[in-house]
């Protein structure tokens, strides 16, 4: 899971964040501990807790004293809405800008999504990245 070149706090962070979304880990549930979190990926805790750190700062997290770290309500919601906006801004303004220079319109984009979407996969070949 560990990524060359991203810093690993972010890739923990991701990672208790995509439990999250996946609803693996619901609102209110234990998030697992910076010593869990260091073990399972085999990292200092320093980094774990930095990575932690991060989703208290956005409000996914909360602390409760002397227990641990919990799932704030609403915490899913937020980060799904985070998501979108990714997603569009990396997605859809490069596609909607190059469907302009094409003279596409939205319906022809639609359209062309729909069509893909309901295609059937094509089958991987050797040494495709997916």
């Amino acid at each position: 899971m560990i990524e060359e070149g991203r810093a690993l706090f972010l890739q923990i962070a991701e990672s208790v964040e995509d439990s999250i979304v996946d609803g693996s880990l619901p609102e209110e549930a234990q998030a697992p501990s910076t010593n869990e979190l260091a073990s399972f990926y085999r990292i200092n805790p320093a980094t774990a807790a930095k990575g932690v750190a991060v989703l208290v700062d956005k409000a996914v997290l909360y602390k409760r004293r002397g227990i641990g770290m919990f799932v704030a309500p609403g915490a899913r919601e937020r980060l799904l809405a985070e998501r979108r906006a990714a997603f569009a801004d990396r997605y859809l303004e490069p596609l909607l800008t190059e469907a302009r220079k094409l003279g596409l319109s939205a319906e022809d984009v639609s359209a062309l999504i729909r069509d893909r979407a309901l295609a059937p996969a094509a089958p991987m070949n050797e040494g495709d990245a997916r």
